[in-house]
């Protein structure tokens, strides 16, 4: 995976976040289903934006950005912001 497929998976949960929010706009059946899709695309959005990040610096620091991995759901939603 290359910069370009983690930049084009970040547009698709963006698309798809989107779309969850403007549903979740609409109550029913269904919204705890919804909820949750929400949260893992949302962690799935923070996932690719910190493998994106750890690839370019890996880049910048004249590594080779292929070593970078995806760090788990659990490290990357406790970063401090």
């Amino acid at each position: 995976m290359d910069n370009q497929d983690i930049l084009q998976r970040i547009q698709t949960l963006v698309q798809e976040e989107h779309d969850l929010r403007e549903q979740s706009q609409d109550a029913g059946a269904g919204q705890q289903d919804h909820a949750t899709r929400l949260r893992k695309v949302e962690e799935d959005l923070d996932q690719c934006w910190d493998l994106l990040r750890r690839r370019r610096a890996k880049a910048d620091a004249g590594e080779d950005p292929t070593d970078a991995e995806a760090q788990p759901v659990s490290q990357v939603e406790g970063y401090r912001q």
